[in-house]
C-alpha cells in the first residue's frame, strides 16, 4: 500500500506538466475598468488642442474694443452716463467748495468720514469727535399728496447732516476724561413740541481713562433719560462754558453737512471709475 501512495504525487506531477504543455497560455485576470471621475470639462483638454474648457479659457477683449479684458455691458454704459450727470448736478449745488471754519478757536482734524475739533481753555483740553456716516435723517413721507390741478414743486429738500458727537474734557495733569455723548433730537412730526432752547441734548455721561484708546463698557455710564433736571441743566452749562453751545451746534451742522456732501461726491466719482474700469 505504501509504494502506491508514494507514486501518487509523481503521477499528478506528470499529468499537470502534460496539461501545461498542451493548453495555450491563458491571459492573466485584469481588474474591471472603472468610469473616469474627472469633470467633463477637463476631458476636452488634449495635447496640441487649442480649445480650452470654459472655466480655463482666458477672458477675451471686451465688446467695446478697448482691449482691457474686463466686462462691459450696456447697463454699465448707462450707469456711467447716469453717474456723470449726477456728479455734475451735485457739484452744481455744492454749497462749500472747502470746509467751513468753526468760530471759537477750534482746530479741525479730518480723517475720512471722522472729524475732530480740539480747543484748549484755561488748563483744559476739549475734544469734540463726530462721524458723518448715517448722519442724514430719513426723509419724512407723511406730507399730504397734492390735489388735482395743484402744482407740485420739483425742488428737492436740502439734506442736512446732524451727526451724534462726543465731547471729551480733560484737565491738565489728570488721567481721567469726562465724556459726554450728545445728539441732535429728531423732530417728532405730528406732536406739539415744548419750547426748548437747546439745539442739542446730552444722552450719556461717563468717566474714561485718558490712557485707553478704547473706552471701557465696565465704567459707569449715566443715562440722562431718567436724570434730575437740575443736574442736567448744570451739565449743559458746563459744556456752554467750554464753547459747546447752540452756536457751536449750528456751526457743527454746517461743517458736517459740507463734509458729508464732499465725501458723497468723492464716492460717486470712485463708483464711476470702478464701473468704467479705466
Amino acid at each position: 500500500m505504501l509504494p502506491l501512495l508514494r507514486c501518487v504525487p509523481r503521477v499528478l506531477g506528470t499529468a499537470v506538466a502534460g496539461i501545461r504543455a498542451a493548453a495555450p497560455s491563458l491571459p492573466l485576470l485584469q481588474p474591471a475598468s472603472r468610469p473616469c471621475a474627472r469633470p467633463f470639462g477637463l476631458l476636452s483638454v488634449r495635447a496640441g488642442s487649442v480649445q480650452l474648457p470654459g472655466l480655463l479659457r482666458p477672458w477675451g477683449p471686451c465688446g467695446c474694443g478697448c482691449g482691457c479684458g474686463g466686462l462691459h455691458t450696456e447697463g454699465d454704459k448707462a450707469f456711467v452716463e447716469f453717474l456723470n450727470d449726477e456728479i455734475k448736478e451735485e457739484k452744481k449745488i455744492q454749497k462749500y467748495k472747502s470746509l467751513p471754519k468753526m468760530s471759537g478757536g477750534w482746530e479741525l482734524e479730518v480723517n475720512g468720514t471722522e472729524a475732530k475739533l480740539v480747543r484748549k481753555v484755561a488748563g483744559e483740553k476739549v475734544t469734540v469727535t463726530f462721524n458723518i456716516n448715517n448722519s442724514i435723517p430719513p426723509a419724512y413721507d407723511g406730507e399730504e399728496e397734492p390735489s388735482e390741478g395743484q402744482k407740485v414743486e420739483e425742488q428737492e429738500p436740502e439734506l442736512t447732516s446732524t451727526p451724534n458727537f462726543v465731547v471729551e474734557v480733560v484737565k491738565d495733569g489728570s488721567n481721567k476724561a469726562l465724556v459726554l455723548d450728545c445728539h441732535y433730537p429728531e423732530d417728532e412730526i405730528g406732536q406739539e413740541e415744548e419750547d426748548q432752547s437747546d439745539v442739542f441734548s446730552i444722552k450719556e455721561v461717563s468717566f474714561q481713562s485718558t490712557g485707553d484708546s478704547d473706552w471701557k463698557d465696565t465704567n459707569y455710564t449715566l443715562s440722562t433719560d431718567s436724570l434730575d433736571w437740575g443736574l442736567y441743566d448744570h451739565l449743559m452749562d458746563f459744556l456752554a462754558d467750554r464753547g459747546v453751545d447752540n452756536t457751536f451746534a449750528d456751526e457743527l451742522v454746517e461743517l458736517s453737512t459740507a463734509l458729508e456732501h464732499q465725501e458723497y461726491i468723492t464716492f460717486l466719482e470712485d463708483l464711476k471709475g470702478f464701473v468704467k474700469s479705466q
